[in-house]
């Protein structure tokens, strides 16, 4: 069984291979995805580095919020709703949003995959967790939420067999993309890590 020093320890190196994924996908894309926020929230509270939240566009806010109550089975207001309090670092009133849009869309896997790592960054691993699951009944194959599934268990519950298992079904499923690329540079660290404590004495 590893101690918490050395689990927080290779926590630490996947984050920062992870995070070198994210700095170039950002540069490339817009609004980065789902997978690539929570591996960047998922160490702030052992990074020294801080993350600016978006500023929330209240006329904008407001714009969506008229339209989802005019269109009451329109799920994409909902949607963007939640992608701006997500990016406003407004947790709770994302997972509101993201709930409400995937009540009219059920099957919509990126809806719910947002939603789970809502709830990882409202500190609701186990949340987040279960609404994976939900994801992956609907697509066992979709890339994104198995990196979120690596990213959750290695740094919302230390559970870093289970990261590596998700990190390489990412792999398998997907190694050209960049979930592939960041599960390959995440299990790649890992291993450097584990060989790293081996090599310690009495560790």
């Amino acid at each position: 069984m590893k101690s918490d020093a050395v689990a927080f320890g290779i926590a630490g190196i996947l984050f920062g291979l992870i995070a070198g994924w994210i700095i170039g996908s950002q540069q490339a894309a817009g609004r980065p995805p789902a997978a690539q926020q929570a591996a960047q929230q998922a160490p702030a509270s052992s990074s020294s580095g801080t993350t600016r939240a978006a500023v929330l566009d209240e006329t904008q806010v407001n714009a969506l919020k008229t339209v989802a109550e005019r269109e009451t089975s329109n799920a994409a207001p909902r949607v963007q709703l939640g992608n701006l309090y997500f990016d406003a670092e407004r947790y709770d009133d994302a997972i509101k949003w993201y709930g409400d849009a995937l009540k009219l869309t059920p099957k919509d896997v990126n809806v719910s995959t947002d939603l789970g790592v809502s709830y990882y960054y409202s500190n609701q691993a186990d949340k987040a967790l279960a609404q994976f699951d939900n994801s992956l009944k609907l697509d066992p194959k979709h890339a994104k939420t198995l990196l979120n599934v690596g990213i959750v268990k290695a740094f919302g519950k230390q559970d870093l067999d289970g990261a590596e298992a998700a990190w390489k079904q990412v792999l398998a499923l997907a190694p050209d993309s960049p979930e592939g690329q960041a599960a390959k540079r995440a299990l790649d660290g890992l291993q450097s890590a584990h060989a790293g404590v081996a090599r310690k004495p009495g560790a």
